[in-house]
């Protein structure tokens, strides 16, 4: 799961449409097209933003739920989370001491 994690945050776009679900979470497809060529000048088809989604989904980070015949893209921020529990660095009491 960590491969796919990073394999989607490494696009640039990709990040642009997480970006996108942290500020309106629960849009559809066309919203999302809308929003990138609209506030990022994007020019994407909406082929090409269903396959960043479809990677997006893949990694956990973007769940889909239908309702009727709209489909909504709603982020995940939970692989995340499990990134930075796996490197959890305990906090320190005072000033961190160098090694070299």
């Amino acid at each position: 799961m960590a491969d796919d994690l990073f394999k989607a945050l490494a696009d640039p776009t990709r990040r642009t449409i997480l970006d996108e679900l942290t500020e309106k979470s629960g849009q559809t497809l066309f919203e999302i097209c809308s929003r990138l060529a609209m506030k990022h000048q994007l020019a994407i088809s909406r082929q090409g933003v269903s396959q960043h989604l479809a990677v997006l989904e893949a990694a956990g980070l973007v769940e889909t739920r239908r309702e009727g015949r709209y489909k909504f893209h709603d982020l995940n921020t939970a692989p995340l989370r499990q990134i930075t529990e796996r490197w959890h660095v305990p906090e320190t009491s005072g000033p961190e001491k160098s090694t070299s």
